[in-house]
Formats: C-alpha cells, sequence, structure tokens
C-alpha cells in the first residue's frame, strides 16, 4: 500500500497517551495531586499564576466613562478681577499669566460670576457665563470674547 495524505500515522509506541488523572486505576488515592491544598481540587490549577496581579486588578477602582484630552479652559472669577485689577484697566489672557492669576501653560480663560465687580474693566477671554457677562456690564465695563 503506498503512502498518502490519507493514511499518515506516527509509528505505533511513538507517542504516549494524555495523563487521565482521577479516573480509576493506576494512580491511586490522590491520582497524583497530593494532599489537599488548592492543587489538589478539580479546577485548582488555573490562575495560580498571576494571583498577585489578580489581587491587585480587584483593588484598583473600575473608572467609568473616559476622560477627555480636550484641555479645558482655566478659570477667573469676577472676584479675582475686582482684588488684582485697577479701574479702566484691560483685562487679557497675558495680563492674566503676569499677575499669576493663570499658569503659563494655558491657552484658554473663562470668567466666572462669583462675587461682586465693582470696576469698569475691559475683559478679553475666550468664554463667559452669562451671569459673569451681565455682572461686567452692569459695572460699566467692556466684554470682548476671543475666537
Amino acid at each position: 500500500m503506498p503512502l498518502t495524505l490519507s493514511n499518515l500515522k506516527p509509528k505505533k509506541g511513538s507517542k504516549k497517551g494524555k495523563k487521565r488523572v482521577g479516573r480509576g486505576g493506576k494512580r491511586g488515592t490522590y491520582s497524583g495531586r497530593g494532599q489537599k491544598g488548592q492543587r489538589a481540587r478539580s479546577g485548582g490549577k488555573k490562575g495560580l499564576k498571576l494571583k498577585g496581579f489578580k489581587s491587585l486588578m480587584h483593588n484598583i477602582p473600575k473608572l467609568r466613562g473616559f476622560k477627555s484630552r480636550k484641555k479645558k479652559m482655566a478659570v477667573i472669577n469676577l472676584e479675582d478681577l475686582e482684588k488684582k485689577f485697577n479701574q479702566g484697566e484691560t483685562v487679557d489672557l497675558q495680563k492674566l499669566k503676569e499677575i499669576g492669576l493663570i499658569k503659563k501653560s494655558e491657552k484658554r480663560v473663562k470668567i466666572l460670576a462669583k462675587g461682586k465687580l465693582t470696576k469698569k474693566l475691559t475683559v478679553k477671554a475666550h468664554a463667559f457665563s452669562k451671569s459673569a457677562e451681565e455682572e461686567i456690564k452692569k459695572a460699566g465695563g467692556e466684554v470682548i470674547k476671543i475666537e
């Protein structure tokens, strides 16, 4: 009989059968698993190698949602403008950086209406809350939005 792909087989005795543990016969009482312990139980061998990593994963809180990579605007309150600027001054990004109200790396600013404003100021910013805009205009100031 010629040798073809359909009748290829390994030589008899060259392949050893899988150890069938705990099925009666050769391996006796503990079936090669020793006594007691996690590895003696059914399902005990799986996942032991990463035990430390698994407990680490359980301790880390589950973070839901996502974190936006878009930079948030620096926030300035009206009370800060009241303290740091004089009557009739122009408030812009450069001045806010010089005074130290915002970091030098900040690129955008939003003005919020916390506190009172009594001084007449010209405020240039990227965004304003509605109430902050009204408050600045009520004090006689000017609101200029930067694009």
